[in-house]
């Protein structure tokens, strides 16, 4: 037996070591990929150019587009149709990274009165308050949540 050659129980090593390098970095290069997000409706542009205002009316209005992702809060004259693109990568909040409104507003007679169509650009942040409305009483402690009951029995029959 010669000295020289490697046995196989050794040239075997290396090659699973580096089998299980690369595993672990593709497992990690694929925890950084991002992972894109779709929902909403949103109509082809082709089909939107279909609708035409004055002609059309609601029922040939959502046959042609579908029905809207939302409807006017107080009157059913304004449709909306929403769609947005996030991404996330690994376990940071997703971020926005499309987004696209058609406004369609019908007239008095029922009709399509006007069309639009917003972008990502034309949206506003809004902060919500992050005050809390106090309410009367005393507040608990946990043991006394758990134990505040124990000893206290409906007397009366029922």
């Amino acid at each position: 037996m010669s000295t020289t050659q490697p046995s196989r129980r050794q040239s075997g090593r290396p090659s699973a070591r580096l089998f299980l390098l690369s595993a672990v970095v593709a497992a990690g290069l694929a925890g950084c990929a991002p992972q894109v997000d779709t929902r909403g409706n949103l109509p082809d542009p082709e089909t939107v150019l279909e609708v035409q205002p004055g002609v059309h009316d609601r029922d040939q209005v959502a046959t042609i587009l579908g029905s809207p992702s939302a409807v006017a809060t107080f009157e059913d004259d304004t449709w909306y149709y929403i769609s947005r693109r996030t991404e996330k990568i690994a376990f940071f909040d997703p971020e926005v990274v499309d987004q696209q409104v058609l406004v369609v507003k019908f007239g008095q007679d029922g009709l399509v009165a006007d069309m639009a169509v917003y972008g990502l650009e034309d949206g506003q942040i809004i902060e919500p308050v992050e005050r809390t409305t106090p309410t009367s009483g005393r507040e608990l402690t946990i043991l006394q949540q758990l134990f505040g009951n124990i000893g206290r029995f409906n007397t009366e029959e029922q």
